[in-house]
């Protein structure tokens, strides 16, 4: 369970560096840079430490009162700063140390803008939690973010009614990154956006959504403010914006979400399960083989933007979104590669087009496997035929499942089963 308390290590401990932790002294030093005022901020702080087995991994979260900036009608807000995915010790309690030279840490913190209400006169510490399930994701995953990332939360980021229930990231505007004695930190700031704007950066990519929030203001404007009681979209506000920006981008540059977590499975039925030599072969109902490091490796790489991290369904990606089936078409129509990575087990299945690099799968065998992990070579022509077959899966009606696609000619039958039928070991 975190407190909130005010700080007493920022300015208590200014005159004695020599005790003070010099990771955490970093990023106080380039907070103070901002907030010179407000050396003693208030912080919510984990009571039991992640590193004497407690729950949460950031020992600190400061916030701050920020002003704004009245002449670029920048609204006054809270600024809240982590403390805790970068190596605030040194002495390996948390982090392993690798040098200055590399990241500290996870090489980033987290920060975060909240609009400040009429009459507020202390933040409200529901960001403090948002951060916490946020770096223990990373904790657990050792999937790093970065900005563009877009992360799907599925529920309104402070348990209210709000339509604001998923995030993009990008760099802070303020905080510069700093070179600490245990390697560099970056400030990657949290964004909170609707449904239709997350979609928009799994269709396209979140850089682009990001400066079109920056560019209404009231989605955000150039400092990205997340305002909870925000009830319009930028498509709402300009109805516009979909066609003549989101669609040319993806028509123009493709989509650059390269994966998701899903559950998912295959079998390659033109073989006996008993096969346990050929590596072409997996029986679902059996005990799988684990990844290779360098394949998991491989994977995670692909995956490292757009994990679903709630660990929702998402195969097939089926919802009431415009273009719902954009998100491989947006990859495969532009020479790249997509990831479905089960969240039962080891078990990813990627599809590439021709010429990626790096991929097992040829024109001469388009499907290889390397343990239970599979890539399937798809062909632009077959992409086409196998978007226009599975089209019904993106209308805004709700689909009834199981649905079977079988294209004989490939020798590929693709299934889309229920969350139950994932429950429980197939048979």
């Amino acid at each position: 369970m975190d407190e909130m308390r005010p700080s007493s290590g920022a300015a208590a401990h200014l005159g004695l560096a020599s005790i003070f932790p010099p990771g955490l002294q970093a990023i106080y030093g380039e907070s103070r840079r901002l907030y010179p005022d407000q050396a003693n901020p208030l912080q919510v702080t984990a009571i039991v430490k992640y590193w004497l087995g407690g729950p949460d991994p950031l020992d600190y979260i400061s916030m701050y009162r920020n002003v704004g900036c009245p002449g670029q009608d920048i609204p006054e807000h809270w600024h809240y700063v982590s403390l805790g995915l970068s190596d605030l010790y040194g002495d390996n309690r948390v982090h392993e140390f690798t040098g200055q030279e590399g990241p500290s840490g996870f090489g980033f913190e987290l920060t975060f803008r909240l609009k400040r209400e009429a009459g507020e006169t202390a933040p409200p510490t529901w960001p403090a939690e948002l951060m916490q399930g946020l770096a223990r994701y990373v904790f657990q995953s050792e999937n790093t973010f970065c900005s563009g990332d877009h992360i799907s939360w599925h529920s309104p980021l402070d348990n209210s009614e709000s339509r604001i229930q998923h995030m993009l990231l990008t760099e802070d505007p303020q905080m510069l990154p700093v070179q600490t004695p245990f390697g560099h930190v970056s400030f990657l700031q949290i964004v909170g956006v609707c449904t239709e704007e997350l979609q928009a950066a799994q269709q396209w990519n979140g850089q682009g959504i990001l400066d079109l929030l920056r560019g209404v203001h009231i989605a955000g404007g150039p400092w990205l403010i997340t305002d909870m009681r925000r009830g319009e979209t930028i498509f709402d506000i300009d109805p516009h914006m979909q066609q003549e920006r989101v669609d040319k981008g993806i028509e123009t540059d493709g989509s650059n979400l390269s994966g998701v977590s899903a559950k998912c499975a295959w079998d390659d039925l033109s073989r006996p399960p008993e096969d346990e030599d050929d590596s072409r072969s997996i029986c679902i109902g059996s005990q799988p083989r684990r990844l290779s490091d360098k394949d998991t490796e491989q994977i995670r790489e692909a995956l490292r933007k757009g994990l679903e991290i709630k660990s929702k369904s998402v195969l097939p990606p089926i919802s009431s979104q415009r273009h719902s089936h954009d998100r491989p078409q947006g990859r495969l129509l532009h020479g790249r590669h997509f990831t479905y990575k089960s969240i039962n087990g080891d078990t990813a299945i990627t599809f590439v087009s021709t010429g990626v690099e790096g991929a097992f799968a040829t024109e001469e065998h388009p499907y290889a496997a390397h343990g239970p992990w599979l890539q399937i070579l798809l062909t632009e022509e077959f992409v086409e035929q196998m978007l226009a077959d599975i089209q019904d899966l993106s209308t805004r009606e709700v689909s009834k499942l199981p649905k079977e696609y079988s294209w004989p000619d490939k020798k590929l039958k693709i299934s889309v089963l229920p969350d139950t039928v994932f429950d429980s070991p197939l048979q």
